[in-house]
Protein backbone atom coordinates (compact mmCIF):
# COMPACT_ATOMS: atom_id res chain seq x y z
CA UNK A 1 0.00 0.00 0.00
CA UNK A 2 3.01 2.22 0.59
CA UNK A 3 4.58 1.40 -2.08
CA UNK A 4 1.83 2.08 -4.45
CA UNK A 5 1.44 5.29 -2.92
CA UNK A 6 4.91 6.57 -3.30
CA UNK A 7 4.33 5.79 -6.92
CA UNK A 8 1.06 7.54 -7.66
CA UNK A 9 2.98 10.17 -5.71
CA UNK A 10 5.76 10.60 -7.98
CA UNK A 11 4.26 10.29 -11.13
CA UNK A 12 2.35 13.64 -9.83
CA UNK A 13 5.13 15.31 -9.45
CA UNK A 14 6.39 14.08 -12.64
CA UNK A 15 3.49 15.21 -14.20
CA UNK A 16 4.10 18.40 -12.46
CA UNK A 17 7.68 18.59 -13.70
CA UNK A 18 7.52 21.21 -16.36
CA UNK A 19 4.78 23.39 -15.50
CA UNK A 20 7.09 26.53 -14.86
CA UNK A 21 7.95 26.27 -18.45
CA UNK A 22 4.71 27.88 -19.67
CA UNK A 23 4.62 29.42 -22.87
CA UNK A 24 3.36 32.83 -22.91
CA UNK A 25 1.22 32.89 -26.66
CA UNK A 26 -0.35 30.87 -29.10
CA UNK A 27 0.14 33.18 -32.03
CA UNK A 28 2.87 35.35 -32.47
CA UNK A 29 2.27 38.84 -33.91
CA UNK A 30 3.42 40.16 -37.09
CA UNK A 31 6.62 41.79 -37.42
CA UNK A 32 6.71 45.61 -38.19
CA UNK A 33 8.23 44.86 -41.53
CA UNK A 34 8.42 42.01 -43.73
CA UNK A 35 11.76 40.66 -43.93
CA UNK A 36 12.25 40.75 -47.74
CA UNK A 37 12.45 44.82 -46.92
CA UNK A 38 16.22 43.96 -45.79
CA UNK A 39 18.96 42.95 -48.32
CA UNK A 40 21.13 41.25 -46.35
CA UNK A 41 20.65 38.44 -43.03
CA UNK A 42 23.18 37.46 -40.29
CA UNK A 43 22.14 34.27 -38.45
CA UNK A 44 23.30 34.12 -35.03
CA UNK A 45 24.60 30.87 -33.48
CA UNK A 46 21.77 29.90 -30.82
CA UNK A 47 22.53 31.03 -27.36
CA UNK A 48 21.28 29.44 -23.84
CA UNK A 49 19.97 31.01 -20.75
CA UNK A 50 22.38 31.14 -17.96
CA UNK A 51 19.98 30.02 -16.05
CA UNK A 52 20.64 26.21 -17.63
CA UNK A 53 23.96 26.66 -18.88
CA UNK A 54 26.33 23.98 -17.22
CA UNK A 55 23.74 21.76 -17.34
CA UNK A 56 25.05 18.46 -19.07
CA UNK A 57 21.47 16.85 -20.66
CA UNK A 58 20.56 21.26 -21.50
CA UNK A 59 24.00 21.75 -23.03
CA UNK A 60 23.59 18.53 -25.26
CA UNK A 61 20.08 19.65 -26.13
CA UNK A 62 21.05 23.22 -27.30
CA UNK A 63 23.64 21.40 -29.26
CA UNK A 64 21.78 19.58 -30.93
CA UNK A 65 19.10 22.89 -31.52
CA UNK A 66 22.05 24.18 -33.22
CA UNK A 67 22.58 21.32 -35.40
CA UNK A 68 18.78 21.44 -36.58
CA UNK A 69 19.27 25.45 -37.18
CA UNK A 70 22.11 24.93 -38.84
CA UNK A 71 20.76 22.54 -41.87
CA UNK A 72 17.03 23.73 -41.60
CA UNK A 73 17.32 27.90 -40.73
CA UNK A 74 20.96 28.58 -42.13
CA UNK A 75 19.91 27.00 -45.69
CA UNK A 76 16.76 29.88 -45.71
CA UNK A 77 19.23 32.59 -44.54
CA UNK A 78 21.65 31.44 -47.11
CA UNK A 79 19.13 31.43 -50.01
CA UNK A 80 18.48 34.73 -49.27
CA UNK A 81 21.58 36.29 -49.01
CA UNK A 82 22.58 34.46 -52.48
CA UNK A 83 19.68 36.20 -54.32
CA UNK A 84 20.44 39.51 -52.84
CA UNK A 85 22.30 42.00 -55.14
CA UNK A 86 25.88 41.61 -54.94
CA UNK A 87 27.88 45.45 -54.28
CA UNK A 88 24.88 47.33 -53.03
CA UNK A 89 24.68 48.85 -49.75
CA UNK A 90 21.88 46.64 -47.84
CA UNK A 91 19.83 46.96 -44.53
CA UNK A 92 20.92 43.93 -42.44
CA UNK A 93 18.42 41.72 -40.95
CA UNK A 94 20.02 39.94 -37.59
CA UNK A 95 18.48 37.17 -36.32
CA UNK A 96 19.87 35.79 -32.61
CA UNK A 97 17.84 33.03 -31.28
CA UNK A 98 18.07 32.10 -27.68
CA UNK A 99 16.81 28.85 -25.92
CA UNK A 100 14.54 30.70 -22.50
CA UNK A 101 13.70 27.84 -20.57
CA UNK A 102 14.69 24.26 -21.28
CA UNK A 103 14.12 21.34 -19.82
CA UNK A 104 15.36 18.17 -21.51
CA UNK A 105 15.25 14.00 -20.65
CA UNK A 106 18.02 12.11 -22.13
CA UNK A 107 17.85 8.62 -23.65
CA UNK A 108 19.89 7.72 -20.36
CA UNK A 109 17.61 8.55 -18.18
CA UNK A 110 14.14 7.51 -19.86
CA UNK A 111 15.89 4.24 -20.07
CA UNK A 112 16.38 4.02 -16.08
CA UNK A 113 13.54 6.33 -14.79
CA UNK A 114 11.31 6.15 -17.97
CA UNK A 115 7.87 8.45 -17.37
CA UNK A 116 8.72 9.54 -13.70
CA UNK A 117 11.73 11.72 -15.31
CA UNK A 118 9.09 13.91 -16.46
CA UNK A 119 8.33 15.82 -19.56
CA UNK A 120 11.07 17.46 -21.27
CA UNK A 121 9.49 21.17 -22.73
CA UNK A 122 11.70 23.84 -24.20
CA UNK A 123 11.03 27.61 -24.78
CA UNK A 124 12.92 29.85 -27.56
CA UNK A 125 12.56 33.58 -28.65
CA UNK A 126 14.17 34.72 -31.50
CA UNK A 127 15.08 38.37 -31.82
CA UNK A 128 15.12 40.07 -35.44
CA UNK A 129 17.11 42.94 -35.07
CA UNK A 130 17.41 46.05 -37.77
CA UNK A 131 21.26 45.68 -37.39
CA UNK A 132 21.92 49.81 -38.21
CA UNK A 133 19.30 50.92 -35.98
CA UNK A 134 18.98 48.15 -32.95
CA UNK A 135 15.68 48.78 -33.45
CA UNK A 136 13.75 45.27 -32.94
CA UNK A 137 11.66 44.05 -35.87
CA UNK A 138 9.92 41.26 -34.09
CA UNK A 139 11.07 38.42 -31.03
CA UNK A 140 8.32 35.80 -31.74
CA UNK A 141 8.28 32.63 -28.49
CA UNK A 142 8.25 29.19 -29.75
CA UNK A 143 7.44 26.33 -27.72
CA UNK A 144 7.46 22.29 -27.76
CA UNK A 145 6.97 19.24 -25.36
CA UNK A 146 7.90 16.15 -25.08
CA UNK A 147 5.47 14.36 -22.45
CA UNK A 148 6.48 12.11 -19.80
CA UNK A 149 4.79 9.05 -20.85
CA UNK A 150 5.22 9.79 -24.88
CA UNK A 151 9.28 10.20 -23.97
CA UNK A 152 9.09 6.78 -21.74
CA UNK A 153 7.41 4.77 -24.49
CA UNK A 154 9.89 5.82 -26.98
CA UNK A 155 13.08 5.43 -25.15
CA UNK A 156 13.77 9.36 -25.35
CA UNK A 157 12.51 9.73 -29.22
CA UNK A 158 10.33 11.76 -28.54
CA UNK A 159 12.12 14.25 -26.47
CA UNK A 160 14.89 14.54 -29.26
CA UNK A 161 11.91 15.05 -32.28
CA UNK A 162 10.83 17.94 -29.79
CA UNK A 163 14.37 19.94 -30.53
CA UNK A 164 13.28 18.93 -34.51
CA UNK A 165 10.18 20.51 -33.75
CA UNK A 166 10.99 23.90 -32.47
CA UNK A 167 13.42 24.64 -35.13
CA UNK A 168 10.96 24.06 -37.47
CA UNK A 169 8.32 26.20 -35.93
CA UNK A 170 11.42 28.86 -36.33
CA UNK A 171 12.12 27.85 -39.97
CA UNK A 172 8.35 28.21 -40.83
CA UNK A 173 7.67 31.51 -39.11
CA UNK A 174 11.36 32.99 -40.64
CA UNK A 175 10.33 31.79 -44.10
CA UNK A 176 6.64 33.00 -43.40
CA UNK A 177 7.46 36.36 -42.73
CA UNK A 178 9.79 37.10 -45.56
CA UNK A 179 7.25 38.23 -48.28
CA UNK A 180 4.72 39.45 -45.68
CA UNK A 181 4.23 40.34 -42.02
CA UNK A 182 1.85 38.12 -40.90
CA UNK A 183 3.34 36.33 -37.67
CA UNK A 184 2.96 32.75 -36.72
CA UNK A 185 2.24 30.20 -34.28
CA UNK A 186 4.29 29.87 -31.40
CA UNK A 187 3.75 26.08 -30.65
CA UNK A 188 1.63 26.07 -28.15
CA UNK A 189 -1.97 25.48 -27.20
CA UNK A 190 -4.72 27.54 -25.44
CA UNK A 191 -4.64 24.96 -22.64
CA UNK A 192 -1.01 25.46 -21.77
CA UNK A 193 -1.07 29.33 -22.71
CA UNK A 194 -3.80 29.49 -20.06
CA UNK A 195 -2.68 26.80 -17.22
CA UNK A 196 -2.80 27.96 -14.04
CA UNK A 197 0.23 27.36 -12.63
Amino acid sequence: MRLSFIVVLALAIAGCATRYIKPTTVQNPAPTEKFSSFGRFELQRVSLDSAYAGQNANERAAARIQEHFDSRVSSIVDGWNRAALQGQAARVLVIAPRIEHIKFIGGGARFWVGPLAGSSAVIMKVRYIDKASGKLVSEPEFFQRAAAWSGAFTVGGQDNAMLARIVTLVADYTNRNYQDAVGGPSGASEELVNAVE
